[in-house]
């Protein structure tokens, strides 16, 4: 049997739950490149195309033109439909915090954690396709096979955690997002650097596989344990007559942090212990509000036990509606399908912000938010309830982790249908967000089909400056 490489074992072992083990072991003690102002990231995902125009970038111009038409020339073509009439916000806005930055009605949790939020208010895309649309703003790029931002800092900087993975997804509870696990998968890296899913709600099996099926009669907790032994015995009289193999200590040390999941996923997974106040703080007991809220709890819980970069989905693969769309996608009626998701994003985003700063993490934390496109100011469907898809303008936000409160980058021109002062891209809130991480976007790469690859490609602009504190 001829050797295995380094390399191939990674690959290999990835399929399996020694590859969860090995994302950690093999990568921890990286080096940043330079100081970082935050150790790990929880980044929101709202799949569908939020609305800017309802939510962040406040414009009384569409205010003043509401019910005249958009494009009176009808020469103007949106992603689905031609523009109907001037659609300003329906929720009103107001001036909140300090730096009085403006929020809508939608959010009114939100709006009392402005100072410590950076918008990013011009926002674009590439594409007005969702699934690209995901691939770009978690990838990079608009196709598909490319490593997620997880993968290229995990893979850059490792975990804190011996006994949690180092990357980990929490997808929304009806479903996963446009473009599936493709969205955290990690491309042409090292198959050890793709998330894990944890099923948030499965409390004794977060992670697929992780135990047998409870009707499989053929072990026990106890036997498990016996047999663990057994094996750590026999690896070690192996590992006596094989000294400076790291191929088989990196094989070792899988299967053990294997079998030390099986404690630690479920103990993270497990809010029992949680007080009363929290419980509400997160809403985990709403049947509507309460699954992505145990989400941000479970994200606060995974990021105070080393887990470098958490990813929380608030909604699900794009289909037509039933009693609601299924995510942000609101073409047929904004005020029904965003005023669901805005109480859900409103009530676990707010409480993972207000949690993660009482327990003074939020310093070392980057919190960021962001969908994969916004939505047009002019109104769409049947009784102009709803809006169509808008590569050309939305907003992000971000917190903590060094990220300077209070703060409004970019804007979008009078009616919000385009970004038009300090335009930003996937790869400049990518290279910001690596730099906070301690991380030179230009620096972390990866041979590649004869080039060097990065996550910011070679289009950006870099690190926004503007938005560290």
């Amino acid at each position: 049997m001829s050797p295995v490489s380094r390399r191939q074992f990674l690959h290999n072992a990835a399929g399996g739950i020694g590859g969860i083990a090995l994302t950690s072991m093999l990568a921890r003690g990286a080096q940043p490149h330079h100081a970082a102002k935050a150790r790990r990231v929880i980044q929101i995902f709202c799949p569908g195309g939020m609305s800017h125009v309802d939510t962040f970038d406040y414009k009384p111009e569409l205010i003043k033109r509401a019910g005249k038409p958009f494009d009176p020339d009808g020469k103007v073509q949106f992603f689905a439909s031609k523009p109907g009439n001037c659609q300003p916000g329906w929720w009103p806005f107001r001036q909140h915090g300090e730096c009085g930055r403006w929020v809508s009605d939608l959010l009114p949790k939100l709006a009392t954690h402005v100072d410590d939020m950076a918008f990013i208010h011009s926002m674009q895309s590439k594409t007005a396709l969702h699934g690209p649309g995901c691939f770009m703003m978690n990838t990079g790029q608009t196709l598909p096979g490319f490593p997620s931002m997880g993968a290229w800092v995990t893979y850059g900087l490792g975990s804190e955690s011996e006994n949690l993975p180092s990357f980990v997804v929490l997808p929304d509870p009806r479903g996963l997002p446009p473009g599936g696990p493709i969205n955290w998968g990690a491309g042409f890296l090292p198959a050890v650097h793709q998330a894990t899913t944890l099923d948030t709600g499965n409390a004794e099996q977060p992670i697929a596989d992780l135990f047998p099926p409870k009707d499989f009669g053929g072990t026990s907790r106890a036997q498990d344990q016996k047999t663990l032994g057994f094996l750590q015995q026999l690896n070690a009289q192996h590992r006596a007559t094989r000294a400076g193999n790291t191929e088989l200590d990196a094989r070792i040390a899988a299967y053990e942090m294997a079998a030390r999941l099986q404690l630690s996923a479920p103990e993270v997974a497990d809010i029992r212990g949680e007080s009363e106040l929290t419980r509400k703080l997160y809403a985990v007991d709403d049947p509507e509000i309460g699954p992505f809220g145990r989400q941000c709890l479970l994200a606060r819980r995974l990021a105070e036990r080393g887990v470098r970069f958490i990813q929380i989905y608030c909604g699900a693969e794009n289909t037509t509606a039933k009693k609601i769309r299924p995510n942000w996608d609101s073409h047929e009626d904004l005020v029904r399908d965003h005023g669901y998701w805005g109480a859900v994003l409103d009530t676990g985003a707010s409480a993972l912000l207000a949690d993660l700063k009482s327990r003074g993490l939020l310093d070392s934390t980057l919190v960021i938010c962001t969908s994969e496109f916004g939505r047009q100011p002019a109104a769409q469907g049947t009784g102009g309830k709803g809006r169509d898809h808008n590569a050309g303008a939305f907003t992000a936000w971000m917190a903590g982790g060094g990220i300077k409160g209070g703060l409004g980058y970019g804007t979008t021109d009078e009616l919000g249908f385009k970004a038009v002062e300090n335009i930003v891209h996937s790869y400049e809130l990518h290279a910001t967000a690596l730099h906070l991480l301690g991380l030179d976007h230009e620096r972390l790469t990866f041979y590649h089909n004869g080039l060097q690859q990065r996550l910011t490609g070679l289009e950006g602009h870099g690190v926004i400056q503007e938005l560290i504190a």
